[in-house]
């Protein structure tokens, strides 16, 4: 599962052999050669997740000036000591479980235009439940994906309603199952005009009213930050109703780094400080080198988490 902004931003242009090369040169303390990509990517990588309390992972942005396959990219992700890849669609499963990955978000039902507002895609939708719920505890991945979708003339109470009407059927199948299904919030002002769940105190009527431990929001940092901002209290008082989270740098949805205003350490001190034990996947595009952009951010990430 790939989201076409990121897939067309990420892929604008394709890495030449000299820029590959560069990003290995550049990556100090690298001791082994990744077997099995194209050799203009047999580029040492070097391990930059040691120990942490907070299990991370990467969406396919981050890597995307590569042009990696899956196969490849999870080779790299296992490489840098990240536990997992994100938004994973079905076709991929194998090449993230073979290099010892997690999908740590794979499809669920509806997307961000068509969501479980609608009414009249209930049916379609329950199937898509039943059947991507299953797959997902076959593999033993936590999470399936789920959007609200645009509003399109239907009140927010409404299409709060109509949310509420699926869900209490589909958490079923997730409580049997093992899995949590985790809707997006996403925001409405700059990247997705007119998407429904775009505000937190939504999102956490929804779970009040569906009501199981096996429905949460996926608390998207950087749409979050365009939204309302708040960031850190919100962790700190709602952190029950968040089952995963993303990262991005605003604006531009670029690197975690000091040309945009999130200043990202205190908020992983405090998602670790909640005790959260799922995932934080990764889902900035890098504005150079990937690899590089990555391991900056790890490192900016790491004080307060990185701990024995």
């Amino acid at each position: 599962m790939n989201r076409s902004d990121i897939e067309k931003s990420a892929n604008q242009r394709s890495v030449t052999r000299r820029e590959v090369l560069t990003i290995a040169a550049g990556i100090a303390g690298a001791s082994s050669v990744l077997a099995g990509l194209p050799r203009a990517v047999s580029a040492e990588v070097e391990k930059v997740v040691k120990k942490g309390r907070i299990k991370q992972s990467i969406c396919r942005g981050c890597l995307g000036k590569l042009k990696l396959s899956r196969d490849e990219e999870a080779s790299v992700a296992a490489k840098m000591g990240l536990l997992g890849l994100d938004l994973v669609g079905r076709g991929d499963w194998d090449a993230v479980k073979k290099h010892g990955l997690v999908a740590t978000m794979v499809p669920g039902s509806g997307s961000i235009k068509k969501g479980l507002n609608d009414k009249s895609m209930h049916p379609k939708f329950l199937e898509d439940f039943k059947t991507n719920i299953k797959a997902a505890a076959e593999y033993k991945w936590p999470n399936v994906i789920c959007m609200a979708g645009d509003r399109k003339g239907i009140s927010d109470e409404q299409g709060m309603d109509n949310c509420h009407t699926i869900l209490k059927e589909a958490v079923k199948i997730a409580e049997d199952s093992g899995v949590t299904i985790c809707m997006e919030l996403l925001n409405s002002r700059v990247n997705h005009p007119g998407y429904m769940c775009d505000k937190s105190a939504w999102g956490f009527e929804l779970c009040r009213r569906v009501n199981s431990p096996r429905f949460k929001m996926l608390y998207d940092i950087y749409h979050m930050q365009i939204m309302e901002g708040d960031l850190i209290r919100t962790i700190q008082e709602y952190h029950p109703y968040f089952g995963h989270y993303h990262t991005a740098g605003n604006p531009g949805r670029n690197d975690l780094d000091d040309q945009q205003e999130i200043y990202y350490p205190p908020i992983f001190q405090a998602i670790a400080a909640t005790g959260y034990d799922g995932y934080i996947g990764h889902e900035f595009i890098p504005k150079g080198d990937p690899v590089p952009a990555i391991k900056a951010a790890f490192d900016l990430t790491a004080a307060g988490i990185e701990k024995t």
